[in-house]
């Protein structure tokens, strides 16, 4: 599953989310990972479980349908200056077997997870 919260208007998708979406699927291709389905949220809201994007995501990973979520940096899950909220939603899927993976190339050249 590729995540993006990239733009701060639900109006339209802009350059962030196309970039992140772009980005994700190379990532995903090299990796040979298949993004079964792609889901995203604006920009803003702090907690993740209070946006319907997010909200999807948990149900997924509830229901044992996807293994990893593609995410293009770790600020897309929630900001720093609510990091604790981060930490939460990457130990609740960690919890429910599955792993949170950046995609943006200076973290994921370092093989960098969530956790």
């Amino acid at each position: 599953m590729l995540y993006v919260c990239a733009d701060r208007a639900a109006r339209s998708a802009g350059t962030a989310t196309q970039s992140a979406q772009t980005e994700g699927r190379a990532f995903a291709e090299e990796r040979g990972l298949t993004i079964a389905e792609v889901v995203t949220d604006t920009y803003g809201e702090p907690d993740p479980v209070q946006r319907s994007g997010w909200r999807r995501v948990r149900q997924l990973a509830r229901a044992g349908d996807v293994g990893a979520v593609l995410v293009r940096w770790p600020t897309a899950i929630a900001p720093e200056s609510a990091r604790e909220l981060r930490h939460r939603e990457a130990a609740w899927l960690q919890d429910h077997g599955v792993r949170v993976r950046y995609t943006w190339a200076p973290l994921s050249s370092k093989g960098a997870e969530a956790g």
